[in-house]
């Protein structure tokens, strides 16, 4: 084990990958390019040559055919959507083909490709560059959709997607890349399902997806000031979400916040609180309550960025009222949070 950043993780992944096996293929807009995808596919093209880490035209739907195409003749690609908006233009292959292969020959095909999608708020991208729609994805059957949040998570969920034979998706937070961690030197596969409690508590259970996972952490860090044991679910995996970690979180706390980076409306939240009220209903002792973006196009302008994008704050302020509790948050926690369009250079890990 050694500290890597999240970004470094991921590269390492694709790195081992493409060593380990002549059928892994690396290919999206700009992979070979100077920035190298925030850095995670920089010097894989000089180390893999030109047949293997593909640089592609901006033509998604085309190029995604080209991936999948390539998985069902037995390859092993990795397609990389820089924004997940731009794989919109990818759906009919996504949803349509990759999905369904396995299913339409009776279980005797194979799609095994991988699409990383980034998602997330940054630089002022506003409403066409910043989307989360993982609950788009999530809806599919046939499809894997994962949310690592961590760096360990990030390399090894990415290995063990490539090693899938089902078409997987991963979704990376942009403001993740430059987050610390352990991570195994060895190219270990991390399991393509399940929750994680990453820290333990009686009061109030925070389930989280991606970058949430970090606000919730910090939030059960305020939450402490004032004697509430909050409890931090990261639920890593949209397909299926896990609801027996859930149901025992649940039985401890009674009370349910979930945390995630898309909108409430049809989304990830609302179907961890329906899976909630489905399995764990005899120890909810409030209604759940979701923390998510506002049912609205992404803003551009730092005014409305700021009422826009949840926090930390958002989440104690709401556990604080759900629990009753007599002892006042401190006034940092109550005051709004600042507009950020850049990580918080405060939290880089070790996580």
């Amino acid at each position: 084990m050694r500290e890597l950043k999240y970004f470094q993780a991921l590269h390492e992944a694709q790195a081992q990958m493409l060593a380990a096996d002549p059928n892994v293929l690396l290919l999206g807009l700009g992979v070979p390019g100077p920035t190298g995808i925030f850095g995670t596919t920089t010097g894989l093209q000089e180390r893999f040559g030109t047949s293997r880490v593909i640089d592609t035209p901006s033509s998604e739907n085309a190029m995604t055919g080209v991936a999948l195409g390539a998985a069902i003749q037995g390859k092993r690609p990795i397609m990389v959507h820089m924004r997940v908006d731009f794989a919109l233009l990818a759906i009919e292959p996504i949803v349509n083909q990759a999905a369904k292969w396995h299913y339409m020959y009776g279980g005797k095909m194979r799609a095994p490709l991988v699409i990383r999608m980034i998602i997330g708020r940054g630089w002022g991208q506003g409403p066409q560059h910043s989307q989360s729609l993982q609950s788009w994805f999530g809806h599919v059957p046939g499809l894997k959709v994962v949310m690592p949040a961590r760096p360990d998570d990030a390399k090894g969920m990415l290995i063990a997607a490539v090693k899938d034979d089902a078409p997987v998706v991963i979704f990376e937070h942009r403001w993740l890349y430059n987050l610390s961690g352990l991570v195994p030197e060895t190219p270990d596969a991390r399991p393509l399902e399940g929750a994680e409690v990453v820290r333990q508590g009686c009061d109030v259970t925070i389930a989280a997806t991606s970058y949430m996972v970090i606000e919730a952490l910090r939030a059960a860090d305020e939450l402490a000031q004032v004697g509430i044991n909050a409890e931090v679910i990261d639920l890593r995996c949209l397909t299926p979400i896990d609801t027996a970690t859930l149901k025992v979180s649940l039985a401890k706390t009674g009370h349910l916040i979930v945390a995630d980076t898309g909108q409430a409306a049809f989304g990830v939240a609302a179907e961890v609180v329906s899976q909630a009220s489905q399995h764990a209903f005899q120890h909810l002792k409030a209604p759940p309550r979701c923390i998510t973006l506002p049912h609205l196009p992404t803003p551009t302008t730092p005014a409305l960025a700021d009422l826009f994008y949840p926090s930390s704050r958002d989440i104690s302020r709401m556990a604080h009222t759900m629990l009753g509790a007599k002892t006042p948050l401190p006034p940092e926690v109550v005051k709004r949070q600042l507009w950020r369009d850049t990580p918080d250079p405060s939290f880089t890990g070790p996580y």
